[in-house]
């Protein structure tokens, strides 16, 4: 499943409709439905939840992604240097990160069995420490399943 669309025009990514979705289904959108993805960019730690944190970039942006029709909140601008942790290095530029994780995303496709495991860690963890939860995950999977089958 793709997760990211990009916009050529604003040299940034939205979240795909579709994944957006599911993910909102499933639970494990945060604040927003690729924080979990941003951890494991980032060596598998919590510093991945902001791999998106770029405001400055973000209301240069403003303007021209509202007269596009994408919503402020829904911009996600790649901020290089949250690629790069300088123990031993950088050994990239941050116009190389930049492109390269361009890339990279632009071709992030996710199996949906990866995006449930993620939902069923998330929602056990959630149960276990009292936050809420979704009693029925079972149920919401197996609905998800059939519709992205019907897709196919």
């Amino acid at each position: 499943m793709r997760i990211f669309n990009y916009i050529t025009e604003l040299d940034c990514f939205v979240i795909n409709p579709e994944y957006k979705a599911i993910a909102d289904q499933l639970g494990i959108s945060e604040w927003n439905e690729v924080v979990w993805i941003g951890r494991f960019f980032t060596l598998d730690n919590d510093y991945g939840e902001h791999w998106f944190d770029n405001w400055k970039e973000k209301d240069r942006l403003e303007k021209k992604a509202e007269s596009i029709g994408i919503k402020y909140d829904d911009l996600l601008v790649i901020n290089p240097n949250r690629f790069k942790n300088n123990i031993d290095g950088p050994c990239h530029s941050d116009s190389e990160r930049k492109k390269f994780w361009t890339d990279v995303l632009k071709s992030l496709d996710l199996s949906l069995d990866t995006i449930i495991s993620e939902s069923i860690k998330l929602n056990k963890e959630n149960e276990d420490a009292g936050e809420p939860f979704i009693s029925d995950l079972d149920k919401v999977i197996g609905q998800i399943k059939i519709k992205v089958n019907q897709h196919i």
